[in-house]
């Protein structure tokens, strides 16, 4: 996700252009691989997945540990390109990210109540990324995923923003979490 999606601001696309990028990232690597790893991309996530009693403590520290590895590997790749930026006060930026990543897991915990099959679950979660993305990318680079500011912000020397964007993006996909917990399930 980070080398596609992070790859396309190397190569100075339009901010559409880049939203759909991650979008389309995000939603293949659900489709071709959800099955067997359950398509873990992002820390914010696992961590969430595992505070709802979906990952056990191994597992979620085997994700989040794989997933900075790979941000890395790709932040690597691209010599730092593509590192998610402030461009709005620090209240803003706090306000942004953990209200983006609250809706892409409210998006995830919604599609996994309603399927469990991949091209849906692929196509309402990328779709999420991208929309978001493209909505507030200007302000905060809209990371929704702190391996995709760790990896290119480590590289690029911009690491002073990388424990902003992991506590932010951490609390919003929790939240979501703590809000689902409220809303009876069809089977209930």
């Amino acid at each position: 996700m980070v080398l596609v999606g992070c790859g396309s601001v190397a190569m100075e696309r339009s901010s559409l252009e880049v939203s759909i990028a991650f979008g389309l990232i995000v939603a293949s690597v659900i489709v071709v691989i959800g099955r067997w790893s359950g398509a873990h991309i992002n820390p914010a996530v696992s961590i969430a997945f595992w505070y709802r009693g979906n990952l056990s403590g191994k597992d979620a520290v085997a994700h989040v540990v794989g997933q900075m590895v790979g941000a890395l590997c790709a932040g690597f790749l691209l010599n730092g390109a593509g590192p998610t930026v402030r461009n709005t006060s620090w209240l803003n930026l706090i306000g942004i990210e953990i209200f983006i990543t609250f809706l892409l897991m409210a998006s995830i915990l919604w599609i996994i109540r309603k399927t469990d099959q991949w091209i849906p679950i692929g196509i309402v979660v990328g779709a999420t990324v991208a929309i978001l993305a493209f909505l507030f990318g200007q302000y905060t680079g809209a990371s929704m995923n702190p391996a995709r500011t760790f990896g290119p912000n480590l590289i690029s020397g911009d690491a002073v923003l990388i424990p902003v964007y992991f506590v932010c993006t951490v609390i919003g996909a929790l939240l979501a979490v703590v809000v689902e917990r409220f809303i009876p399930s069809t089977s209930e």
